[in-house]
């Protein structure tokens, strides 16, 4: 299973980034792809997730209306497109491999799944 993110760098506050997980080594449409990020003394955050096989997401507040989860399930890839970025969203992202999409997933930063990528830096200047 190998999980590999891309797409992080340095942003202004307001502008956007796209970042991309690509997956291999498992069945893509049986697993939940979802992503949290973490900054230097801060606990992980999850901040979305999206189900593979029926297209269901979810999103932290403090994303909601600003981050959309997508999928390409034939090229095994989940994006996550941030818009709006601001300062605080300065962190390194992590994508991960669940087996659930849900609040309390979320809230548990997926700390329980069982694969995760080596993250990508997202640094937003004010």
């Amino acid at each position: 299973v190998q999980l590999v993110e891309s797409g992080g760098g340095l942003v202004q506050a307001g502008g956007s980034l796209r970042l991309s997980c690509a997956a291999s080594g498992f069945t893509f449409d049986d697993y939940v792809i979802g992503w949290f990020r973490q900054a230097p003394g801060k606990e992980r955050e999850g901040i979305s997730c999206i189900d593979n096989s029926d297209g269901n997401t979810n999103y932290a507040d403090s994303v909601k209306g600003r981050f959309t989860i997508s999928s390409d399930n034939a090229k095994n890839t989940v994006y996550l497109q941030m818009n709006s970025l601001k300062p605080e969203d300065t962190a390194t992202y992590y994508c991960a491999r669940d087996r659930f999409c849900s609040l309390a997933r979320m809230l548990g930063g997926f700390d329980r799944s069982d694969y995760w990528g080596q993250g990508t830096q997202v640094t937003v200047s004010s």
